[in-house]
């Protein structure tokens, strides 16, 4: 073999063994913004960000529950508590509690509201995404 081919090989094969994992797959990212569980469900979503010492998320827990039964199957609720669930808060940049966050079944963005949120509004909301 030339000099120039034994020199590339030898390149080529040092290359190879310095960065072995530079070949690999890497796994399909999940997006971080929502809980494991509900990440890949093709529903619009709306998650709830509070805390159980909250007034305001204490008064509408019920109205929470009750707007899960009546959307089962079309729409998930999620109620995320801010001091146990930390990465999550981050990631979807909370500043005050309660904080809605309303998303498509692509799982974008559409709506975000800090503050107590009464049942109306709630549906007003699912109402403009498209949700019967």
């Amino acid at each position: 073999m030339k000099k120039e081919n034994i020199l590339l090989l030898t390149l080529l094969i040092l290359t190879i063994l310095a960065f072995p994992y530079q070949a690999t797959f890497s796994e399909p990212s999940i997006d971080r913004r929502f809980p494991k569980e509900i990440v890949e469900v093709p529903l619009p979503k709306l998650l709830d960000f509070g805390a159980g010492k909250c007034i305001p998320c204490k008064k509408m827990a019920p109205i929470l529950k009750e707007l899960t039964e009546e959307y089962k199957g079309r729409v998930i609720i999620k109620v995320i508590e801010v001091y146990d669930e930390r990465e999550l808060t981050q990631i979807n940049r909370i500043r005050l509690i309660p904080t809605q966050i309303f998303f498509d079944a692509k799982n974008r963005e559409v709506f975000r509201h800090e503050g107590f949120m009464d049942k109306e509004q709630v549906k007003k909301i699912f109402e403009k995404m498209g949700v019967k």
